[in-house]
């Protein structure tokens, strides 16, 4: 623990650090909190399974396409400015959320507060650079990732005794508070930054990008609801191609580009954007699919639920630091690459473990899933810092971020596809006799993990055979990410595990 709480005490000292890295810890507990909400404002508010799942789906959508535009103007206009402004739109979508009276309305804020999020993690990280250089920067970066990852794991403890406690509406009544004071420190804090007059930006591919990305991530969240083959879907998917090949081709021929192309061809760089997307796989899409098994499938309480999630997350507070200490023997890509193989035999176990009456197979499956994941979280930020050359470090942490923010919607939106198709695949193939459509509905929401709905759709079925269906879709999904997490693994161990170049962090 040493090794991240020395240089975090020496960081935060600086008051403007200490907002950056508090504004790191809320936004990923609203994504959380979407989550740990969904299911108390589908009981009071209604809503079906398609508008429920945008209230996740659209606040991850905005954040992640967003996240780049942001970043490039924080650095034409003023990173305070952003950060400020951010956490302002936060505030007051938070505000009224909790004064809602319906789902379709909340949904369409979480899409707004998506924005501002993105706008407070571009213009902290922007404001985090310019506050440190050198090594420093890299610690800071990587003290960045570990409190997103701390708020990841910690906030559907916190979020589910609040619903318990006092109701859903509440948690977005604290968020805003806690929003307001970061604004308020930010306000006070930060020193005010400068415009880069002379930097000239791409606005036509800042757009190219952000509507590909828009395009991109819509058409997997709604996968679900159309179908994987749709015409609408298809329409979606082939404009997002064009489009990222239009942003690609620019790239390439304008003198100030958004992404400098050339970057994405260096192994070192190439390798550091893997880690974000597998541990999408292997970690963050099981911070929101393991509450809907326990709430929906199991019945427990959100904060039961959340008890029992603390096996998976409470290693976060440990494992990266962790990792950072192994650094000093084992080059950071082979200490990624082995904490992913834990977090991939995590998995394998922990599709048995869910349907086993062992209650402590399922815990050490959480358990050696979340430890092996936490091994590259705290090393990501500061390897993409240091893996490119100085003066291109803000566009690598744009890039950075985006992968990360993007890759969770996108991730969070195939896993929630492939549990819908699966139990749809299983109702029709076991239980012919029902309309298609109402099947359709039924697999909806036994991937939004609400079988109640479900067996209310399929009147007369089995409660244990519409179970089983529930409980394989879930295994198989574990499957597939345990296979996908080890082919992340060779990759990464491939490209980072015996680079020289990045051999050692620099720690404490």
């Amino acid at each position: 623990m040493r090794s991240f709480i020395t240089p975090l005490l020496r960081l935060v000292r600086h008051p403007a650090a200490a907002s950056v890295f508090l504004g790191a810890l809320l936004l990923p507990m609203s994504f959380t909190g979407g989550v740990g909400t969904t299911p108390a404002i589908g009981h009071e508010l209604g809503g079906s399974a398609a508008v429920l799942s945008w209230l996740t789906n659209g606040f991850m959508l905005t954040f992640g396409s967003f996240l780049l535009l942001a970043g490039v103007i924080a650095d034409a206009v003023g990173s305070k400015r952003i950060f400020i402004l951010g956490l302002f739109i936060f505030c007051l979508s938070c505000v009224l959320i909790a004064l809602a009276e319906s789902s379709s309305s909340i949904g369409l804020l979480r899409l707004l507060q998506g924005v501002a999020a993105a706008m407070t993690l571009a213009g902290g990280s922007a404001a985090l650079a310019q506050l440190y250089g050198g090594e420093t920067r890299t610690q800071a970066f990587s003290i960045l990732g570990t409190m997103f990852g701390t708020g990841l794991a910690f906030g559907p403890l916190g979020i589910g005794f609040i619903i318990d406690c006092l109701g859903w509406r509440w948690v977005y009544v604290l968020m805003a508070l806690f929003s307001g004071a970061i604004m308020l420190a930010g306000t006070l804090s930060l020193p005010v930054s400068k415009k880069n007059a002379d930097r000239k930006v791409d606005y036509a591919g800042l757009a190219l990008f952000t509507i590909a990305l828009v395009l991109f991530t819509s058409g997997m969240m709604l996968i679900p609801s159309w179908g994987l083959l749709s015409l609408p879907g298809l329409v979606l998917f082939f404009a997002a191609i064009l489009l990222f090949a239009a942003f690609a081709a620019r790239c390439r021929h304008v003198k100030n580009p958004v992404l400098d192309i050339a970057l994405l061809r260096t192994p070192r760089f190439a390798g550091v954007l893997l880690l974000p997307v597998a541990t999408c796989y292997c970690y963050v899409v099981l911070l929101i699919i393991i509450p809907l098994h326990f709430m929906g499938g199991d019945g427990l309480s959100e904060t039961q639920s959340a008890f029992y999630l603390m096996a998976l997350t409470a290693p976060m507070l440990i494992f990266p630091s962790l990792g950072a200490l192994l650094t000093r023997w084992f080059t950071p890509g082979s200490v990624s690459a082995a904490g992913l193989l834990f977090s991939a035999a995590g998995l394998f176990i922990l599709g048995q473990a869910l349907q086993s009456t062992i209650s402590s197979l399922l815990v050490f499956s959480l358990v050696l899933t979340g430890a092996g994941a936490a091994l590259p979280w705290g090393l990501m930020d500061g390897m993409a810092i240091s893996s490119v050359p100085v003066e291109k470090a803000g566009m690598a942490a744009g890039v950075f971020n985006t992968v990360r923010v993007a890759g969770e919607g996108i991730a969070l939106a195939m896993v929630s596809a492939f549990l819908v198709e699966m139990n749809a695949f299983t109702l029709r193939k076991t239980f012919s006799g029902y309309a298609p459509e109402r099947i359709d509905n039924a697999a909806a929401w036994l991937g939004n993990g609400n079988t109640e709905q479900a067996a209310a759709l399929l009147p007369g079925l089995s409660h244990v055979l519409l179970r089983e269906s529930y409980d394989a879709a879930y295994v198989w999904l574990f499957r597939l990410l345990a296979a996908m997490t080890v082919i992340f693994a060779f990759v990464v161990w491939r490209m980072l595990g015996r680079n020289d170049a990045i051999t050692r962090l620099s720690l404490p």
